[in-house]
């Protein structure tokens, strides 16, 4: 769907969404913790209940992307299945297990006057969510913003457009039966790009927007919106391999980061060997990986070794492949791979593979990044691996939220003064 008309009616669709949700914000700041919890339940319970009326959705959209020519890894993110449907409903039952955030008494300021000023943490109120190829998304989100009291509009791409309106759809019709408000979960149904700039400039209604997918739209996002954003970044992701370390580990943090599932955010991208130990290591990284068709994109020193490598140019150092291509370079020491992972990443998630002790707290003291690993593999930066139930994305930012952002990130905080007649002079 992409109609709406004109400028103006585009605006006006918009505004009819935020008008709902502005509503439905109230209405969340009234609904106790268990009422919520409640409602998550219910929301997993409808999920499984109509797996198949989702499942027969999202093969249209699977299919429309086969015909477009998208890769089997953008195809994987795509495509859902009675087990992925099935960790999306554990998802939500795992939003609800844990600790509501909403009325947490954060900091408490005794006055010489008598005041006393509570530091209380509210929901942030309606929350815009721009995304990508990922109908999981979808429930995520919805779960993490309604267990946090806000009221959420989704925009996912026109490729997901099928699934998502059938999961929100599903989700709804179990809200409405138990009483929640109609505007407390929206979907934008019209994927055009002049409704997405709407969504981008309406702060009259939208509190934050949170863009979730490639540069281009995060691009666009920060360009066009005048809505305060936390940004999600891209995962341009490193493993740095230093000179003494268990080498069966480094392999096997290098082969999870990158086949596991390429087309993700924490997935590695490029591998920095020590040059100590590069001539011995590489043929067996390139073993490992061989079984999956990595192809990879090396230095001179990483061509010298591996034949089989292309020659990788320098835009291939800032590549997001989210593919079975993996870029590597061979370094001198600890201080050229911080050196090079800072000039060239993302501010995603980096790991050093090491066994000494002085080289890992400088990797984690100097490289910027919003997730930094010691001898694990990227691929754990995210919400539910963290222990938060989900995430509303990755930040890379550094103001308000880092990392993979889960319900606290979804909160803002107000002062309540509590006095007995204090005037002041």
């Amino acid at each position: 769907m992409s109609g709406h008309g004109s400028e103006k009616g585009k605006k006006m669709y918009i505004d009819e969404l935020g008008k709902k949700a502005k509503q439905a914000k109230y209405f969340l700041q009234g609904v106790t913790a268990e009422d919520k919890n409640h409602a998550l339940h219910v929301m997993a319970d409808a999920l499984e209940k109509n797996s198949r009326y989702i499942l027969d959705k999202n093969e249209i959209d699977v299919i429309n992307m086969e015909k477009s020519g998208a890769t089997a890894a953008l195809l994987d993110r795509m495509r859902l299945t009675v087990e992925r449907i099935t960790q999306m409903a554990e998802g939500l039952r795992e939003t609800a297990a844990l600790h509501d955030p909403i009325g947490e008494l954060m900091e408490v300021i005794n006055r010489p006057n008598g005041l006393v000023i509570n530091k209380v943490r509210v929901p942030i109120g309606v929350i815009g969510i721009i995304y990508e190829a990922r109908p999981n998304v979808t429930s995520d989100a919805a779960g993490l913003c309604l267990k946090s009291g806000n009221a959420v509009i989704l925009r996912g791409g026109s490729e997901a457009i099928h699934s998502n309106k059938a999961i929100v759809s599903t989700i709804n019709k179990a809200l409405q039966e138990i009483g929640f408000a109609e505007g407390c979960i929206l979907l934008v149904e019209d994927t055009g790009r002049e409704v997405a700039t709407s969504m981008m400039r309406c702060n009259q209604y939208i509190d934050l927007l949170i863009p979730r997918g490639g540069k281009s739209l995060i691009d666009s996002v920060i360009e066009n919106a005048t809505v305060p954003v936390i940004e999600t970044g891209i995962g341009n992701c490193h493993v740095y391999v230093d000179e003494t370390c268990n080498k069966e580990d480094a392999i096997n943090i290098i082969v999870n980061g990158k086949v596991q599932r390429p087309a993700v955010c924490n997935s590695v991208e490029t591998i920095l060997i020590n040059e100590k130990i590069y001539k011995s290591f590489l043929p067996e990284v390139a073993k490992a990986l061989a079984p999956y068709h990595v192809e990879i994109r090396g230095c001179d020193k990483t061509l010298s070794i591996l034949k089989e490598a292309v020659k990788a140019e320098e835009s291939d150092w800032y590549m997001e492949y989210l593919d079975f291509i993996l870029a590597c370079k061979v370094v001198r020491d600890v201080d050229e791979a911080i050196e090079h992972i800072n000039k060239y990443n993302s501010k995603h998630s980096e790991t050093i593979v090491t066994d000494i002790t002085e080289n890992a707290e400088k990797f984690t003291r100097m490289v910027d990044a919003a997730a930094v690993y010691v001898n694990a593999s990227t691929r754990f930066t995210d919400g539910s691996q963290f222990g938060f139930g989900a995430e509303i994305g990755i930040s890379t930012q550094m103001l308000h939220a880092r990392g993979p952002m889960g319900l606290k990130e979804l909160t803002s905080y107000k002062y309540i003064i509590k006095g007995n007649g204090q005037i002041r002079e």
